[in-house]
């Protein structure tokens, strides 16, 4: 019997990509969601990762990505909720409407593939079964530039909790809160140094950080209902 896939939803750049990558490179078969066609798939495809398109900005789209993950596996090793967006906070309609999106992406996607695959994650026949959220710093700490994008992956870390306790013992439920992990493309020099200043250990690691807490809680056998910081310690500064 072939081992059960983990799934990574927002899995096609940045920190999903890194981590579909490694799980390769350790020998796990490998699914993902992707909002929008890119190179970087091809990539993937070609170390025989598995790509589902997914639209998580509404129901229909979060229930339509299930039905097509039920008809590509029978089983899940892991869930890892990795899909994310960032909307800023505005005034008008557009602040409902942005609020609304990031409930849906942050919330509503990782809640409802929750309880509709529980079932694969069941049958994989494996002893180790875990969903894994990425959350952020900011869930536990708010943001004053960020409001609804801080309430939605709070909301994210809460249901960690719920999950947790509601799967036990079969499956474990944890999540992962980094903070200032990697640059963006735009990002220069001074707003790096900047970046760096805010932890203790003053750098700016890289996803292979993000790779090895995923890894840990993949292989724990005794961790449930726990969210890891993985700030660098900008909580002493």
């Amino acid at each position: 019997m072939s081992a059960a896939p983990i799934l990574i939803t927002g899995g096609a750049q940045r920190l999903g990509r890194h981590c579909a990558e490694r799980l390769c490179d350790d020998g796990h078969p490998v699914i993902i969601s992707y909002r929008r066609e890119r190179p970087a798939l091809d990539a993937l495809r070609e170390r025989g990762v598995i790509t589902l398109p997914a639209d998580f900005s509404s129901e229909a789209g979060i229930r339509d990505f299930i039905t097509r993950l039920r008809d590509t596996t029978d089983a899940l090793r892991a869930i890892v909720h990795n899909a994310s967006d960032w909307l800023p906070d505005t005034l008008g309609e557009e602040a409902g409407a942005n609020f609304e999106q990031l409930f849906r992406v942050h919330m509503l996607a990782p809640y409802l593939i929750n309880l509709e695959a529980h079932d694969l994650l069941e049958a994989c026949g494996e002893p180790l079964r875990d969903i894994v959220h990425m959350t952020d710093y900011v869930a536990a700490h708010g943001s004053r530039k960020h409001l609804a994008y801080a309430a939605s992956k709070a909301g994210l870390e809460n249901l960690t909790l719920s999950f947790a306790a509601r799967y036990a013992p079969a499956i474990q439920v944890n999540a992962i809160a980094p903070a200032m992990i990697m640059l963006g493309e735009d990002d220069d020099e001074a707003y790096a140094e900047k970046a760096r200043a805010k932890s203790a250990l003053g750098t700016i690691p890289g996803p292979g950080v993000v790779y090895e807490s995923l890894r840990y809680l993949l292989d724990s056998r005794y961790m449930t209902g726990v969210t890891l910081p993985l700030d660098g310690g900008r909580h002493l500064r």
